[in-house]
């Protein structure tokens, strides 16, 4: 093999890579969208049919975890956000082990409490006919917060008049493209 030849090789290589561990990434994260969405169907596009999500209190089978996790949210709270914070990612072929940390915001029903969740994402995802899925995920809690949903300068939440997204698919993160407001709230 050549020098070209070689330095070639070696950019694919790290190409592929940086591909995978953006597929990755990306499937964590539409995971959490999904859940905070009420999309269902994204959620469960992030897992393969026969995986398992396991939070220590109960074992789901992964291919109906979308709808359990709109059910549960929907049952507890007006609104809720998952974010994905620091991700590190190990991957061997079609097989990466991935730990994603999350920050969890949840408004409790009737929206004068609140909480907030710290945990983590650990992962094993599976590369099957080209397409990076969660396998099995196992989640933790290591901080839980809980208090009242007030913002600065002791305003409650509702009827604040912020803007506030949907949870289901007329959320304008799904318009396409998005459309200007026109200076009216969503």
């Amino acid at each position: 093999m050549s020098g070209i030849e070689e330095r070639l090789a070696a950019v694919e290589a790290k190409l592929r890579e940086l591909d995978d561990r953006q597929a990755i990434y990306d499937c964590i994260r539409r995971a959490a969208r999904g859940n905070d969405r009420f999309d269902a169907e994204l959620t469960n596009a992030s897992y393969h049919p026969d995986s398992i999500h396991d939070n220590g209190r109960k074992r789901v089978n992964a291919a109906h975890y979308g709808e359990e996790a709109n059910a549960a949210h929907g049952m507890l709270f007006d609104a809720n956000l998952h974010n994905v914070t620091m991700h590190l990612c190990e991957i061997d072929g079609d097989v990466a082990h991935a730990e994603s940390y999350s920050l969890g915001l949840f408004l409790d029903k009737g929206g004068e409490t609140g909480r907030a969740l710290a945990g983590r994402y650990i992962d094993r995802l599976e590369r099957r006919d080209g397409e990076w899925r969660i396998a099995v995920r196992r989640t933790t809690v290591e901080v839980a917060l809980e208090g009242r949903a007030v913002l600065p300068g002791g305003m409650a939440l509702a009827g604040s008049n912020y803007l506030k997204g949907a949870r289901d698919r007329s959320d304008l993160s799904y318009a396409r493209p998005l459309p200007d407001s026109g200076g009216a709230q969503w």
